[in-house]
């Protein structure tokens, strides 16, 4: 379709929204956005490659950027793709299944480097040296954990899947190219079964009806799965019969689980998870141990791409056995336990209790004797260690470390500190201050999220003496 010239905004004065610009996208943003510029002035348009050449409308407009929409293409890039995904366009599970695999790793190379730069205050051209080349993964099929919310569709269907990029409508998958293909034949018969079931669907307008999630968990060595129903309460009738029946018509099935979560909010699971039928737990073969992972308990979602970035950390701080790790945010103790083994002792803290439960059932089956467990806020557990540690394994959520635990490693002096991070800013924001004591050497970068924006890191520094 050609587009009229009249619409087609040149003027300076026409920077509002509504109006339509011709950009060449030139740039992609930590969000996942292409980056294009018009008149001095920034435009910010989802699904976009640099190098397209396109229409965009403005739908949102500040006096120096504005986002926009992608109305038309008028030149694709080089690096455009069609998506593995028929509902690409729609669903806001994925931000990048147009675009070239190996120009993903790249930009996410470069969306480190320029966190570090801009943020971090590290310059160039020393920057680039310390960012090794990206840990690539298997781009399709990768995830072995999928929670998906619940709905009713206008037919009255129980629909599940993901919700439209930048807005609360659902867009029901049969399918998904990300997750490990072995859930997929769970997600079309679980949702024929809730509605034979005639179990009410959650409805977060009125707070109203049962069924919120459904979740599904698979041990990528060992093939095991969990699946978890999220429900309001457990009025769920027959729970137990129908539970019994899944774990008949699915060999791979070890447990039927159900979470409540009587909460109005946008959180997924509850405090409450109750084991229906099997196990509360599946088994996983990681970094050479047995692991046993619960339906709410955090696991990299990568199974291939942890156990890469945990060799990586061990090989990088060159272990001579006698060390002393504290491990913060340690969580099930995915890298406490793999890199016990090379080192005197290993301390990991946590403030999720059913985590560290979980870390120190692992420790067991695996014979692990020289680690413990600490629950509680790490800014309060790690001032309080009584040993020296010569090593600190930082792992925080998204928002970074706080204020206290940068303070309290700048006290303690750790000989070394490996900051694992998914988020670029916090990131090279916390590096910023540690630099105070410490020289960063090599920040490793990871893709535990082919097709989507995000990337993981590890930032390796070492005192100043």
């Amino acid at each position: 379709m050609e587009l009229e010239t009249a619409e087609i905004s040149r003027n300076p004065a026409d920077w509002q929204q509504g109006k339509l610009l011709e950009l060449t996208i030139d740039d992609l943003n930590h969000s996942g956005e292409g980056v294009g510029r018009w008149q001095g002035r920034v435009v910010f348009v989802p699904d976009t490659v640099p190098g397209d050449q396109i229409w965009a409308r403005l739908v949102r407009v500040k006096p120096q950027y504005a986002q926009g929409k992608l109305h038309q293409l008028i030149q694709s890039s080089e690096y455009r793709v069609r998506p593995a995904c028929i509902v690409a366009d729609k669903c806001g599970g994925c931000q990048w299944q147009h675009i070239d695999y190996a120009y993903q790793l790249e930009m996410k190379r470069n969306l480190v480097v320029q966190s570090l730069e801009r943020i971090g205050g590290f310059a160039q051209p020393g920057v680039e040296q310390i960012v090794a080349p990206i840990l690539a993964a298997e781009p399709l099929a990768y995830r072995n954990k999928s929670s998906y919310p619940v709905k009713l569709g206008q037919d009255g269907a129980v629909q599940a899947g993901y919700y439209q990029k930048s807005s609360h409508f659902l867009i029901n998958l049969n399918q998904c190219p990300i997750q490990d293909a072995r859930l997929n034949p769970y997600l079309t018969r679980i949702k024929l079964d809730i509605q034979k079931q005639h179990w009410q669907v959650y409805d977060e307008a009125t707070h109203k009806g049962e069924v919120r999630h459904l979740s599904l968990r698979i041990g990528r060595q060992t093939g095991e799965v969990l699946l978890t129903i999220v429900a309001r309460s457990s009025n769920l009738p027959k729970i137990e019969q129908h539970a019994q029946k899944w774990l008949e018509r699915y060999p791979d099935l070890v447990g039927v689980c159900l979470n409540i979560n009587p909460e109005r909010s946008n959180i997924i699971f509850g405090s409450e998870t109750r084991t229906i039928a099997g196990r509360g737990y599946l088994s996983e073969r990681f970094a050479g141990l047995e692991f046993q992972i619960q339906p709410t308990t955090f696991f990299q979602v990568n199974t291939e791409q942890a156990e890469a970035l945990v060799e990586r950390i061990g090989a990088e701080l060159n272990l001579q056995g006698d060390e002393v790790l504290v491990d913060a945010y340690c969580g099930v103790g995915t890298m406490t336990l793999p890199l016990a083994g090379r080192v005197k002792h290993c301390i990991g803290l946590e403030s999720h209790r059913e985590s560290i439960e979980q870390a120190q059932v692992n420790a067991q089956i695996n014979n692990i004797t020289n680690v413990e467990f600490q629950t509680g806020k790490v800014e309060l557990l790690l001032p309080q260690l009584t040993v020296q540690p010569n090593i600190v394994l930082l792992d925080p959520p998204r928002k970074g470390c706080d204020a206290q635990v940068i303070e309290t490693l700048l006290r303690q002096r750790p000989q070394q500190i490996v900051y694992v991070s998914c988020n670029p800013a916090t990131l090279a924001r916390d590096l910023k201050l540690l630099s105070q004591s410490y020289q960063l050497r090599l920040v490793q970068p990871a893709d535990f999220f082919p097709q989507t924006a995000h990337v993981e890191m590890a930032a390796f520094l070492s005192l100043i003496s």
